[in-house]
């Protein structure tokens, strides 16, 4: 996708507020691969994406500004947590598994953007085989005169499925119930696993017959005709380029840091090393192929309050070379965070209770109150940034959402004396604040 620095950081600004620096840091990284992509295929080679590393405490934004990234450039993103690398033994879960998780969601990806290109052949297929199951066919040696009464009539049913005319009809369609291979083996037992699959599907398809309307299998047989329509091996080629240029996000890095005394840890240490090769550009083993690491962005964030970026070994601080410090969240962005961004959390409860007819209504001065309890709380208990609105203003609004369905037609309107009235005693109280909020 052709955009400028300043687009990409306006496309982000509609949903995340504040922290202009990683935004900007950002929207350079993304301009550099298309840059890149422009180049000649020598210069192109030897071009590595800058990887980053977000330093900032939880809750302000550095998970969704790479999800939000991804999706602006339709590319396949994996967030993974560095500390789940050492849950179990010295290294934990196979640090490869995070090239194969992001493949994964390359094939959906792709799988996704296919099917909605070949929608109308797909429904095609899908109309044609429903009218054949409401119209079986003629036998083969039926007169001529019958065929040609046959096809008008196949035609005028075809169209009558097609505008849901006959969607309360029942039928009986075959699906074929395919096993799936655990995508958490290592590539050769999921190859292995799929061999026996096939051998089995062979000689004993497990076809399952399901009464249904003609509506469900509109649904149903959609995902069939899909795979006879599009090409398996241009879906698996596409998937594994764009998981070539994918990005992966590695949380709470901080947390396999070795500080002090730890500074032999294997586990954390045994991770970080296993990283490296990942980082630095490898080839990895999936079930769908081969894929190089060379040109995915890794994007590494730790809020660092027990550590600090040189705690990591130096080979892998070396593979970060682009730093961006994110803000803890002052009252004025919470404020912002409720109100401005496009689906912002404010909006989201309206449409919500919108359902049931209830116009929710927060006077701005609510708002502000619900900013400045929600900086109190985060200051007197744990900081977890904007995550501590969700608490905050699921306790205000936790008695209209559960007697919304009696208020419908009604305008319920927050003030800041109710705000006041559902929050005020559980912020004075240190304990209850804790456990509450």
């Amino acid at each position: 996708m052709n955009m400028t620095p300043k687009q990409i950081v306006a496309y982000l600004d509609e949903y995340i507020v504040g922290q202009k620096d990683a935004k900007k840091t950002i929207a350079i990284a993304l301009r550099n691969r298309y840059r890149r992509m422009k180049l000649p295929k020598e210069w192109q080679d030897d071009i590595m994406p800058k990887n980053i590393l977000m330093i900032g405490p939880t809750g302000v934004g550095k998970t969704e500004i790479a999800r939000r990234m991804a999706k602006m450039m339709k590319l396949p993103f994996v967030k993974v947590e560095a500390s789940k690398y050492t849950e179990v033994g010295f290294v934990g879960r196979d640090v490869e598994s995070m090239i194969r998780d992001l493949v994964n969601n390359s094939m959906n990806l792709v799988r996704a953007e296919m099917q909605e290109m070949a929608k109308d052949k797909i429904e095609e297929s899908v109309i044609e085989e429903i009218t054949k199951k409401i119209l079986p066919p003629l036998p083969k040696n039926a007169p001529e005169q019958k065929q040609i009464e046959y096809q008008k009539s196949f035609e005028k049913i075809k169209q009558r499925v097609k505008k849901g005319e006959l969607d309360h009809l029942r039928i009986i369609i075959e699906i074929e119930e395919r096993p799936e291979s655990d995508d958490n083996l290592p590539p050769e037992m999921i190859r292995a696993q799929e061999s026996i699959v096939k051998v089995i599907e062979i000689f004993n398809k497990n076809v399952e017959k399901r009464e249904v309307t003609v509506k469900e299998a509109k649904e149903i047989l959609k995902k069939d005709a899909a795979e006879k329509i599009i090409s398996k091996e241009d879906l698996k080629k596409e998937a594994l380029k764009r998981a070539e240029n994918g990005i992966v996000f590695i949380d709470e890095i901080d947390k396999i840091a070795a500080t002090g005394n730890q500074r032999q840890d294997p586990s954390k240490e045994g991770v970080q090393r296993d990283l490296l090769p990942i980082v630095e550009g490898s080839t990895v083993n999936t079930k769908y192929g081969y894929v190089n690491t060379d040109h995915i962005l890794f994007i590494a964030a730790g809020a660092f309050h027990l550590s600090k970026p040189s705690d990591l070994i130096p080979e892998l601080q070396g593979r970060f070379p682009l730093r961006v410090e994110l803000q803890s969240l002052d009252e004025e962005a919470l404020y912002q965070i409720l109100t401005k961004p496009k689906h912002s959390l404010i909006k989201q409860y309206q449409k919500l209770l919108e359902v049931e007819g209830v116009n929710l209504v927060f006077e701005e001065s609510a708002l502000r109150e619900i900013a400045r309890y929600a900086l109190l709380a985060n200051e007197k208990t744990e900081d977890i940034g904007a995550r501590r609105l969700h608490t905050i203003t699921e306790r205000v609004s936790e008695e209209i959402n559960f007697e919304a369905n009696e208020h419908s037609g009604e305008v319920y309107e927050i003030t800041p004396e109710y705000v006041e009235e559902r929050l005020g005693e559980i912020i004075e109280s240190e304990d209850s604040a804790k456990y509450i909020l």
